[in-house]
């Protein structure tokens, strides 16, 4: 382990590998930041992920249609489905709203021509 005043102690086996720890995670970081930081990196990750996204894409296709087949043999609702009905049902309380309103304005006249 170190003094307090940050000298080495040959006595402590522990202290030194904490220490040999230490710088190496400070080298392999310094040098993943200068890599990270290069075009070519940002340039071969970009490559990737294209080719990644485009080998998946049928995959994906795949998956959603086995999916859909599954939900409706379990005469489950797919998300298209509860999707529309929430979008249906967001309109239905819309046009609630709108005719609660028209009502209150219906009736306000009546009760302020009574007073």
């Amino acid at each position: 382990m170190s003094n307090t005043n940050g000298d080495f102690n040959p006595f402590d086996p522990t202290g030194m590998l904490k220490g040999m720890r230490d710088a190496n995670m400070d080298a392999w970081s310094k040098m993943m930041v200068q890599l990270v930081n290069t075009d070519a990196y940002a340039e071969s990750t970009g490559a990737m992920l294209d080719a990644w996204l485009t080998a998946s894409g049928p995959f994906q296709k795949i998956l959603e249609d086995s999916m859909a087949k599954t939900l409706a043999q379990l005469n489950l609702p797919s998300r298209d489905e509860v999707t529309r009905i929430a979008e249906r049902l967001t309109n239905i309380e819309m046009r609630l709203d709108d005719l609660d309103a028209k009502l209150d304005e219906v009736l306000r006249p009546s009760h302020t021509g009574e007073n």
